[in-house]
């Protein structure tokens, strides 16, 4: 499982980030492969690996080989049954993916509550896409708003509606993905039309507006070089915006592209279309952030998030530089 504690950048003030297993999408550029599929995996850590060799001897499967590049796992072969990563005495073999029982995971959470409390912070819910366990999430949800703590929903939008239903009465706020708003290039960039993702998008408006919650909505949009990071998608998306959701907007956050998933790619064995494609630069960022402030009808809305390459930078491509700040009963979890 992976439960990330004191984030600051997935809802206000300093939260913990449960991410669940499980994806509607396929996005090309996605920065958790591991949480795609709904499934548990193993990976192989080669930082950690003492070269034992255990983890060849007790697969069942006899899907693990020592090479000289490290362990080879035979991905036709492996059940990820989770032995080699029991049995690993340097946890070098990790099993991704694990079930928790609801009050299990409610008190592990909990531990945290002190930060919600200081900082205004609270729990989020990210992926994967959190709404394909709906049930567990919506309960899991009703649980920590009776405990006073605030809770937000992190979500690509493609899922049927009944579900979104389920968690929407339990959600303080909802941070909303807006990829791509050519429904073609959508389709080959995350393998699903945007049609349902903005039929979503606008049934959550319209349920704030006569509900109590969810009381705020965020929309974010991952700038990926060769694929989103056009001036006709950005002023796309900001059109979409304030024509149609009516200033129940209260962020929109363009994310530039991170690199830094390239490890993940490696350690699932998996190939990363993205995985020589360099930073944008700060100015870039910014001339797209312009873009949006002046498609929307609120500009304060808008702002930028994630690492930049400096302009006279003459390092390898794809290097990290610079990160400026924003103006920003069973389930399966990471």
């Amino acid at each position: 499982m992976q439960i990330q504690r004191l984030s600051t950048e997935d809802g206000p003030g300093i939260r913990t980030t449960v991410f669940f297993k499980g994806c509607s999408l396929k996005c090309t550029w996605c920065q958790n492969p591991e949480s795609i599929s709904i499934n548990p995996e193993i990976q192989w850590m080669e930082s950690r690996c003492i070269g034992c060799r255990t983890c060849v001897e007790v697969c069942p499967e006899k899907a693990l080989f020592f090479t000289e590049e490290g362990i080879q796992i035979k991905r036709e072969l492996c059940t990820n049954c989770g032995v080699c990563s029991e049995e690993c005495p340097s946890t070098a073999m990790e099993l991704l993916g694990m079930r928790w029982d609801l009050d299990d995971l409610v008190r592990e959470v909990e531990k945290d509550n002190i930060y919600f409390e200081k900082s205004g912070g609270g729990i989020t819910a990210s992926g994967g896409e959190p709404v394909v366990q709906a049930d567990f999430v919506a309960a899991f949800f009703k649980r920590l708003k009776e405990m006073g703590i605030h809770t937000a929903l992190d979500t690509c939008g493609f899922y049927a509606q009944k579900a979104l239903d389920k968690i929407l009465p339990h959600s303080d706020l909802i941070l909303y993905d807006v990829k791509e708003i050519d429904p073609v290039k959508h389709n080959n960039l995350t393998g699903s039309s945007n049609e349902l993702i903005f039929n979503n998008l606008t049934h959550i408006c319209d349920y704030m507006r006569t509900h109590n919650n969810p009381c705020d909505l965020w929309i974010r949009t991952p700038v990926i070089p060769g694929a989103t990071e056009t001036e006709e998608n950005i002023s796309g998306i900001g059109a979409f915006i304030a024509t149609c959701l009516k200033g129940e907007v209260a962020k929109w956050e363009l994310c530039s592209f991170n690199n830094l998933c390239r490890d993940k790619y490696l350690r699932l064995g998996l190939d990363w279309a993205f995985k020589e494609t360099p930073l944008l630069t700060k100015s870039r960022m910014e001339e797209l952030t312009d873009i949006a402030r002046n498609s929307v009808v609120n500009s304060d809305i808008v702002c930028w998030s994630g690492p930049a390459k400096f302009e006279n930078d003459n390092t390898k491509s794809g290097d990290n530089e610079m990160k400026p700040k924003i103006t920003k009963d069973c389930g399966t979890v990471l």
